[in-house]
């Protein structure tokens, strides 16, 4: 069964196309169950962050399991999706699973070795497990990338600097307004990245602080984790940008919320100062046409990239270290992928040996009544203890050879098949989630 990963990022798809494509989190358990129901399917799980939409899948046939991926994403949109296939990408196998392993490290990310990535993957991993759409190959797959990105934070430098999105927006905001202290500051949105910016603002010692939030709750829990301000309402939101200086928005809405009609009405009430808005949501926030209005400067998520290469030097040393990591776990789980096709064999082989030696034990006792108990217990350990030693040797062999050739593998299987008259013994259910395989 091949594995594969299918999808679009920043490399492939500008913002304004990822955004159409964004899936939202709340339907995220809707389409993971809905994948479930694709026949080529065997397994999948969804990475949809601002950077990327992607889809790692076990497939029962390439080609078919292909053509459901893409017919699911175009189905599951509701919408025309007609540019969807010119972005994008599709990887097979080895490739398939270095990507992920990349992706977990933060060397495909739009920031190298950004923090939020390892947390992204790992979400990805429980919302899978929790619609029960990935079975014991993306189960051990996400487990393994999720290894590889700590071991990545751990063991190099890739994680210095503590570059982030958020990050990223403070130090543009800084170098358009040369300092941040003392300004007035609005961040719509109170969620990861809403959080995470308002901590760092406070840091570069800002004035006044707004949070504006769909849920006041929210904005009010935020401003008082971070040493007060204002925790306003979405419909205050003209209100917050006629007083901030800077705007960073990062929420979840299907739509623009910054619109020219609310960011003009804003500039009215401060016609001579500039305002500089940061939009790094993905699907945008701040509607394109703002930046048309005088005094309004914009930049959306893609126009960060280039303010902090110049600052990521250390984790670009780091990138042949981090790649040494990646290649360790790529082979580790190849080499248990690949010997995953000797389960089927070993399995029937030690069924059928079990069968015989159970038939053969109840036979010489049928045909001994008067052995005692321990007699029977002794007789009985020695026939498991044979066919033990009997099968260890070929298990282990036929193990290793799946592990490290694979057609020498498929031709062992088919020989201890022909030699023995196995019968062929099912694998677990494609989409059963086993939680014992998980803690090995």
């Amino acid at each position: 069964m091949p594995l594969v990963a299918l999808g679009l990022s920043h490399r492939t798809a500008p913002v304004d196309v990822r955004e159409r494509h964004a899936f939202p989190p709340a339907r995220m358990a809707e389409a993971l169950i809905a994948l479930r129901d694709y026949q080529a399917v065997r397994e999948a799980a969804m990475l949809s962050t601002c950077g990327r939409l992607e889809i790692y899948a076990e497939l029962s046939d390439y080609e078919a399991g292909v053509d459901q991926l893409k017919a699911f994403l175009q189905n599951f949109r509701h919408g025309e999706v007609t540019d969807l296939e010119s972005y994008l990408y599709t990887l097979l196998g080895r490739d398939a699973i270095e990507h992920l392993f990349r992706v977990s490290t933060g060397l495909d990310s739009m920031l190298i070795g950004e923090a939020e990535i390892l947390g992204q993957v790992k979400d990805a991993y429980i919302q899978a497990q929790s619609a029960r759409s990935i079975g014991k190959t993306l189960h051990r797959l996400f487990r393994e990338a999720l290894n590889a990105g700590k071991a990545a934070r751990s063991q190099t430098h890739i994680g210095n600097d503590s570059i982030s999105i958020a990050t990223a927006a403070i130090d543009m905001a800084r170098s358009r307004l040369g300092t941040l202290y003392q300004k007035s500051v609005a961040v719509v949105g109170a969620g990861k990245m809403g959080r995470t910016t308002a901590r760092r603002l406070r840091a570069e010692g800002i004035g006044e602080l707004s949070i504006v939030n769909r849920t006041p709750a929210r904005a009010r829990d935020l401003i008082s984790e971070t040493g007060g301000g204002n925790a306003l309402d979405l419909p205050e939101l003209t209100g917050a940008i006629a007083r901030a200086d800077v705007v960073v928005t990062s929420t979840g809405a299907p739509r623009f919320i910054l619109t020219p009609e609310n960011v003009e009405a804003a500039m009215r009430a401060r016609p001579s100062r500039p305002l500089f808005v940061i939009d790094i949501a993905v699907p945008r926030d701040a509607d394109p046409q703002i930046a048309l209005l005088p005094n309004v400067s914009l930049v959306d998520i893609d126009g960060l990239k280039d303010v902090v290469d110049s600052t990521l030097e250390s984790r670009r040393q780091a990138i042949p270290e981090v790649e040494e990591i990646i290649a360790e776990y790529v082979a580790r789980f190849s080499d248990w992928y690949r010997s995953r096709r000797a389960i089927p064999v070993i399995a029937s082989l030690t069924q059928k040996a079990e069968k015989i030696r159970r038939g053969e034990i109840e036979r010489l006792f049928a045909r001994c009544p008067d052995l005692s108990e321990r007699e029977r217990m002794l007789i009985t350990g020695s026939s498991l203890s044979i066919i033990s030693k009997f099968l260890h040797t070929v298990v282990t062999k036929i193990r290793d050879k799946a592990a490290s050739d694979r057609d020498a593998a498929l031709t062992h299987a088919q020989m201890l098949h022909e030699l023995f008259d196995l019968e062929a013994t099912d694998e677990p259910p494609a989409l059963a989630f086993d939680v014992a395989d998980g803690e090995e």
